[in-house]
């Protein structure tokens, strides 16, 4: 086994100061065998003490705007480095996400907190926050970061149709899976390192 040991991780609560959309019970899907990693399209230039309310404001979005039944990340984790609770249901648990459409079971999803399109610089306390969660979350599993995996599709609205057993990364950008353009593409070149971070914090 190659456990990593956990970030740390600010709490659900820190942020959501009482807001609350209707939410459906919690699903489970062990193991976590992949993450996806993604953007949250929102501005750069913000200050880390604000990060609370950035994030009530996407999961307003998205369990608001959109019902879904949650915010849709497992993890946000902003410009500093610091690593945010999204999706309820604990942590350390295999959580069903609503982030990548026909890949939510058995994967993580990870948010950068910002907009990360071609010759944006991508802050450093983030990358190496974002390897952080995928070297402890992968771990669990002991699946190495920089290997492939197989993913079976459970939507047709995803690259692959419904049933499909897809080769992807096991850390990949949500374009990887679905047709988007997140998670932009200077996150998405910064992908090969975080993969590599990951795998040295598990002992690889």
């Amino acid at each position: 086994a190659h456990p990593a040991p956990q970030p740390a991780v600010v709490p659900r609560e820190k942020w959501l100061k009482g807001a609350k959309h209707r939410r459906a019970p919690v699903r489970y899907a062990d193991p976590v065998e992949a993450a996806f990693i993604h953007h949250t399209n929102s501005p750069n230039g913000y200050d880390c003490a604000d990060v609370p309310g950035i994030i009530r404001e996407v999961y307003a979005a998205q369990a608001g705007g959109r019902h879904w039944d949650d915010i849709g990340y497992n993890f946000l984790v902003d410009r500093c480095g610091t690593v945010y609770e999204g999706r309820a249901g604990g942590t350390g648990r295999a959580v069903v996400g609503a982030h990548a459409q026909g890949f939510n079971h058995h994967t993580v999803g990870i948010a950068a907190i910002g907009v990360f399109t071609a010759g944006v610089p991508v802050p450093k306390p983030m990358t190496d926050a974002i390897a952080a969660v995928v070297a402890w979350k992968l771990g669990m599993s002991d699946v190495d970061p920089r290997s492939m995996v197989r993913l079976v599709s459970s939507n047709s609205l995803s690259r692959f149709p419904k049933g499909t057993s897809a080769r992807l990364h096991a850390v990949s950008g949500h374009s990887d899976g679905y047709s988007t353009q997140c998670p932009g593409a200077a996150l998405a070149a910064e992908l090969p390192a975080i993969r590599k971070a990951a795998a040295r914090l598990q002992g690889r």
